[in-house]
């Protein structure tokens, strides 16, 4: 793993650094509850990307040693991985004091490296390992059919190219800042999606400004709402066609949506698959409209999305094709239902099969649906689409603070661009 060192900058071994240490061995009986127990970290508090994940979090109540407890400014990382890619293994995490009213161990899955503060700062180790560089060397040190499993003798012999130590700091300040961006920006999206999905309860529900309400089959509903069957309500719901399509597919032509491209309430165009304009014409009862509602039959069972401007004169295979009749229904208030806790909940009662479940057209035909007058239900889209913009504009934002952090990191942690030390 040599290369080239940055004109004022040392070479050294991981074990020059830092002193490796693994976790604690457990058996499951230790584990124990938030009262009784002291907070204990697993493979599972590792994220895929790196970083602490609050699902891995047990509490623990057997014996353990000194070492196996964690201080502020120690680093762990992944001795191990269930995934087949090595997605997990080596990911680093930076323990900044995330719980402070109790011990904090770590589990045999888990190493914990403590640095010599005079050599190194232990964020800029952590953010060194974080590089595509170093992940493909844990996973090239890395063995296993099953389970991975990670040498960490070999770990020791990381190789690393370190600045003096006040450019380390400088080098960790900024990527901090640049972290507690994205952290700032995940925040605001987790709020924004709890918003919609409360949201998205409420009106589907309760609709706009009612104060009069009744019993219905489907629970209480505003007074003035009615109830309807999908097939009362639409002058088409049909299935997409089914059989094999290979030798149709072309690399451009027809946009053909299929069922990994229904996500909830939006069309995910990522590996959109195209199919020839003779093909299209023989499945004329699967070409798309503007309005049209496609339901997953089979994969992520119900997952709803309506047909944009983008997509008219598509076509689809194995999706349920409704069309409402569209001075009674906007389509984009039936997505938000059936993509909604209680909509979702309300399907699955519809699904079929035991290992591989189904929804057939002939059932969505038969679901009954709370119905505003029109007016109403494109209030409801228009309030729940201001929140998704907001959605979608923080997302954009995380994406592109993602990218300087991945730039930044390129930069800085080789020494291709210098900061300047005050």
């Amino acid at each position: 793993m040599s290369e080239m060192v940055p004109k004022g900058w040392f070479s050294k071994k991981l074990k020059e650094v830092s002193i490796l240490t693994k976790g604690l061995t457990y058996k499951s009986s230790d584990y124990s509850d938030k009262q009784n127990g002291l907070p204990f970290l697993t493979l599972k508090s590792i994220s895929r990307n790196g970083g602490y994940s609050p699902v891995g979090l047990k509490f623990y109540k057997g014996k353990y040693k000194e070492h196996h407890l964690l201080s502020i400014g120690d680093i762990l990382f992944a001795n191990t991985d269930l995934t087949r890619n090595g997605d997990v293994v080596g990911n680093p995490l930076f323990f900044d004091g995330f719980i402070l009213d109790k011990t904090i161990l770590y589990s045999m899955d888990l190493s914990k490296l403590n640095v010599d503060p005079q050599n190194i700062h232990s964020k800029f180790l952590y953010y060194l390992l974080m590089t595509h560089r170093v992940k493909r060397y844990m996973v090239n040190s890395s063995a296993g059919s099953t389970v991975l499993h990670l040498d960490t003798s070999r770990v020791k012999e990381l190789d690393l190219n370190i600045p003096p130590l006040t450019e380390q700091k400088k080098i960790s300040s900024i990527l901090t800042s640049v972290d507690e961006m994205i952290n700032k920006n995940q925040s605001q999206i987790n709020k924004l999606q709890d918003l919609k999905k409360g949201t998205m309860n409420e009106l589907l529900t309760k609709g706009i400004g009612h104060t009069e309400f009744k019993d219905s089959e489907l629970g209480r509903i505003p007074k003035i709402w009615e109830l309807g069957l999908v097939d009362d309500y639409s002058t088409i719901v049909t299935n997409g066609f089914v059989g094999s399509v290979v030798k149709y597919y072309r690399s451009e032509g027809i946009p053909y949506l299929v069922s990994k491209n229904i996500r909830d309430n939006y069309i995910d165009e990522t590996g959109l698959t195209y199919i020839t304009e003779e093909f299209h014409e023989k499945t004329a009862k699967s070409k798309l409209k503007i309005g049209d509602l496609l339901t997953v039959q089979s994969g992520h069972v119900g997952s709803s999305a309506v047909v944009s401007k983008k997509f008219d004169g598509a076509n689809c295979h194995a999706l349920i094709l409704t069309r409402f009749k569209q001075d009674l229904i906007n389509s984009d208030f039936v997505a938000y239902y059936f993509n909604s806790q209680i909509g979702r909940l309300r399907l699955s009662k519809y699904f079929v099969g035991s290992t591989i479940v189904h929804l057939n057209t002939s059932d969505l035909k038969k679901f009954k649906f709370p119905i505003p007058d029109l007016s109403e239900q494109c209030e409801i889209v228009k309030t729940i689409k201001s929140i998704e913009h907001q959605i979608t504009c923080w997302t954009n934002k995380l994406s592109q603070t993602q990218s300087l952090k991945k730039s930044l990191m390129q930069n800085l942690l080789t020494g291709k661009v210098r900061v300047t030390v005050n």
